[in-house]
């Protein structure tokens, strides 16, 4: 058994965004992503499908080329191969990320 807490130990870094892997087992990947303001918009077209949930903040994406804002309590599914950009994130926002590999 294994028992932990999102909001646990939150160091938002000074730039750019710290990801966690909070569980991994077979083809399931769980990251904790925390998110400083100050990021560098970086496309990612990732193998695998992707689904994300906005805990805490907010952020406005480039979702294959159509902006995509994105509030606590939202969720977004990213197909594999899907393009996709963080263009803005507020500081210290929280997401959850579920990689189906």
């Amino acid at each position: 058994m294994r028992i932990g807490n999102l909001f646990a130990g939150i160091d938002v870094p000074a730039t750019g965004e710290r990801f966690e892997e909070l569980l991994k087992h077979r083809n399931l990947v769980i990251e904790r992503i925390v998110s400083s303001a100050a990021v560098t918009p970086t496309e990612y077209v990732q193998p695998q499908d992707e689904w994300v949930a906005m805990i805490q903040g907010d952020a406005m994406l480039e979702v294959a080329g159509t902006p995509v804002e994105l509030h606590a309590g939202d969720y977004l599914f990213l197909p594999a191969g899907t393009p996709h950009t963080v263009r803005r994130v507020s500081q210290g926002a929280l997401w959850l990320a579920v990689h189906l590999h």
